[in-house]
């Protein structure tokens, strides 16, 4: 009965800690996992109707073997859930592990930054942000007396702001904790600060991000974020699946744009076939090509780096790009060899693209 009564307790003070605190979420639900999508509040993204399938064949070039072990092991062995191979915009290879299938929803965790660096090129396309050349206070004013005033929106793309911003998965105090626990968004950007001075050092950091999510939000006058990425990709992608992206809270609460889009494997492989074509989508400018050259060429320039370029990562600079998560998410795109790889998974010490 006494024994009853303290798991009782015990339950009783998760739930307090799981619903008050950032500090209480982290030590529950522990380090991110991609089930994360089930453990905090979300709006919806809806499928088509008539969703766009890739061709697929029976006849797809694949490696028998990566470092000696048969290739269906290997990405097993590195916990993979699903990996899709598309070449010439025809389905080769897709597999699905530990009872994951292709309708199911797996977290991108930071493939989500790539994708908020996409919006920010519609919002520039649709005149509801005038340049990457703006200062974000234009759009978060009340960062102008933390020192924010001479950040560009391109400062926080290429993470170069000078942000003070600790990106620790495993100190609950940090800033990554705080942001992807924490139940008010808003309320910790307007603690940020700065640590240097802006466009001098590459920084890799969800703070950025996050920026960018909240100058989407004001620029956006009343829509949510979710509602648009339904509007400029969801619905023009003919996605197959519904999907959702988390949000801090539930009323009123504002898109973990660093993180936390979740979706399928084939809907996350739409959006590297539409970076493939350069923002054409079946004969319709989804985005503009000149957004799509701007976010993966090589810029070297005001503290910027020769790997990563507009919240896209650069393994090849000039050749290939891709958007990459913390376990191993990515969606690779090669456009000179027509191909785009999605991996989902647990274990990121993988690097398959080099095989193809």
């Amino acid at each position: 009965m006494l024994q009853t009564i303290r798991i009782g307790f015990l339950i009783i003070i998760a739930s307090i800690l799981l619903a008050s605190c950032q500090i209480g979420r982290f030590f529950v639900y522990n380090v991110a996992d991609i089930k994360d999508h089930k453990k905090f509040k979300s709006r919806t993204l809806t499928a088509d109707s008539q969703h766009y399938n890739f061709k697929t064949t029976n006849s797809g070039k694949i490696p028998e073997k990566i470092n000696n072990v048969p290739f269906d092991k290997y990405l097993k062995d590195h916990k993979t859930v699903a990996f899709l191979i598309i070449k010439n915009d025809t389905l080769q290879y897709e597999k699905y592990f530990r009872d994951y299938e292709k309708k199911s929803i797996v977290p991108s965790f930071s493939v989500a930054k790539s994708v908020t660096s996409i919006l920010i090129g519609c919002a520039i396309d649709d005149g509801l942000i005038k340049s990457v050349d703006e200062p974000i206070t234009n759009y978060i004013p009340e960062l102008t007396k933390n020192g924010f005033d001479k950040v560009t929106i391109k400062h926080v793309l290429q993470m170069t702001s000078g942000i003070r911003f600790n990106e620790s998965y495993i100190n609950p105090f940090g800033h990554a904790a705080a942001f992807y626990y924490g139940l008010d968004l808003r309320k910790k950007i307007k603690r940020l600060k700065l640590k240097a001075e802006p466009g001098k050092k590459f920084q890799y950091t969800s703070g950025n991000t996050q920026l960018l999510g909240l100058i989407l939000e004001r620029s956006l006058k009343g829509k949510t974020v979710t509602s648009y990425l339904q509007e400029k990709l969801w619905t023009p992608l003919e996605m197959e699946y519904g999907a959702s992206w988390s949000i801090d809270r539930e009323k009123n609460g504002l898109e973990k744009t660093f993180c936390c889009l979740n979706a399928t494997a084939r809907d996350f492989a739409k959006i590297g076939r539409l970076y493939k074509n350069k923002g054409d989508w079946n004969g319709k400018q989804i985005i503009s090509q000149k957004w799509i050259e701007e976010s993966t060429k090589l810029d070297t320039t005001d503290g910027s780096v020769d790997y990563y370029q507009y919240q896209w990562w650069l393994p090849t600079p000039n050749e290939d790009f891709m958007a990459k998560g913390i376990l191993g998410q990515f969606i690779y795109v090669n456009p000179s060899k027509d191909l785009v790889i999605v991996r989902l998974g647990k274990n990121k010490k993988m690097r398959v693209f080099n095989f193809f």
